[in-house]
């Protein structure tokens, strides 16, 4: 299983252990830990709901992820670390073609996984963060049940003025930055930046 696709499982599993009545309004105080379980309660919620839709329209998963998911991770950020020293080097028009190419591709990713849910619980590990500290991490554990080593899962999360965004995630001690940073470096390196660009338009169904 890929980093990602594991990546993609590990988010719908954080609500396995709250009641769908738990939902809350999320505003920018509301802590990430919170953020984590009440969005992925809620999509939990609506992929067993509506499972059966969501098998025949990709483009309502899609849509479904792109409203719930998205506003919570700073996909510039994220991107700008993937690319790391090839975003100094980029144009406005190559950086903004990469944040889109690159959150949707992570936005199909995801939704395509939520749907391989099969009921596995997770552990929420004690949450600390410094009180004026904007950077903070919220621990996780896959529990396995078949003998398995149980695989933790760290969120990463900034502050900013709209509140908590995560900026990356590490599955089982590999980065999901770091991994892309590496993959995407190669190919650079290889054939440009807008050769991945294009590449990511492609695996993205062209879309823009």
């Amino acid at each position: 299983m890929t980093l990602m696709r594991r990546y993609a499982g590990v988010l719908v599993l954080l609500g396995c252990l709250l009641p769908a009545w738990a939902w809350a309004a999320i505003t920018p105080a509301t802590p990430p830990d919170v953020i984590v379980r009440e969005k992925t309660t809620l999509i939990l919620h609506l992929i067993e709901k509506k499972r059966a839709v969501y098998d025949h329209d990709k483009v309502a998963l899609y849509a479904m992820v792109d409203k719930e998911i998205v506003p919570y991770f700073d996909f510039e950020r994220m991107s700008r670390w993937v690319l790391a020293r090839y975003w100094r080097t980029a144009t406005p028009t190559q950086r903004v073609a990469f944040v889109t190419q690159f959150r949707n591709l992570l936005v199909r990713t995801y939704a395509t996984a939520l749907l391989s849910y099969s009921g596995q619980r997770i552990a929420y590990l004690p949450y600390r963060s410094g009180a004026h500290s904007r950077h903070t991490m919220v621990k996780t554990m896959i529990l396995q049940e078949n003998g398995s080593a149980n695989i933790p899962i760290d969120y990463q999360f900034v502050h900013q003025a709209a509140g908590w965004k995560v900026y990356d995630v590490t599955i089982d001690g590999v980065s999901l930055v770091t991994n892309y940073r590496s993959v995407y470096g190669g190919k650079i390196r290889r054939h440009g930046l807008n050769a991945l660009i294009a590449s990511l338009k492609r695996a993205n169904g062209g879309t823009s």
